[in-house]
């Protein structure tokens, strides 16, 4: 056998796979466009439930549950004024406390808002990071230990609200000034 059998035989393998695969995907596709499989991909089924049932909770409510219990380890919370947020539905608490103790109090009061407020535990959002659901909010924030933040005296602390169905604040319509009839 010479090099140029060899290579022959080579693309009549590569050719008779080829010419499988084409069969094999066409009868997949024959067997879906018969028995409808591919329609129930695409079908929709409207919107998904709500994760939480009962009425919302005001968000008064729950920044006051996390300021409760998170100043009762020591942290004290600010609000956001909510016109610096851009999102409905959000909240974010700040504040400053001690390096060597953020990362305790911090799971300190999130373990006092699950006691002492109802609060649940949320989903995991990896590392470093706690998470509370009470109602239809979530809380989430960041150890500060876990993003590096060690290395002053005082870390930030941000805890971020978020209820179900949030979504960017409309801007408010501004009016142009419509000339007055004296004017004309």
């Amino acid at each position: 056998m010479n090099g140029t059998e060899g290579a022959d035989e080579t693309v009549r393998l590569r050719r008779g796979r080829a010419g499988l695969t084409g069969l094999a995907m066409t009868a997949v596709l024959t067997m879906t466009a018969t028995t409808g499989c591919g329609a129930l991909l695409l079908e929709d089924k409207g919107p998904l439930p709500p994760r939480h049932s009962g009425p919302p909770l005001p968000a008064d409510t729950v920044v006051s549950d996390l300021t409760s219990a998170l100043k009762a380890e020591g942290i004290t919370l600010e609000r956001t004024p909510q016109d610096l947020i851009p999102t409905e539905c959000h909240e974010r608490l700040t504040a400053e406390h001690e390096s060597a103790t953020a990362d305790t109090a911090l799971k300190a009061g999130f373990a006092r808002a699950r006691s002492d407020h109802g609060w649940q535990t949320g989903h995991g959002m990896g590392e470093g990071w706690l998470s509370l659901r009470k109602g239809n909010w979530t809380a989430a924030t960041v150890l500060p230990g876990a993003s590096g933040a060690d290395a002053s005296p005082t870390s930030m602390i941000v805890i971020t609200l978020m209820c179900d169905g949030g979504r960017s604040k409309s801007s408010p319509r501004t009016e142009s000034p419509r000339p007055s009839p004296a004017s004309s």
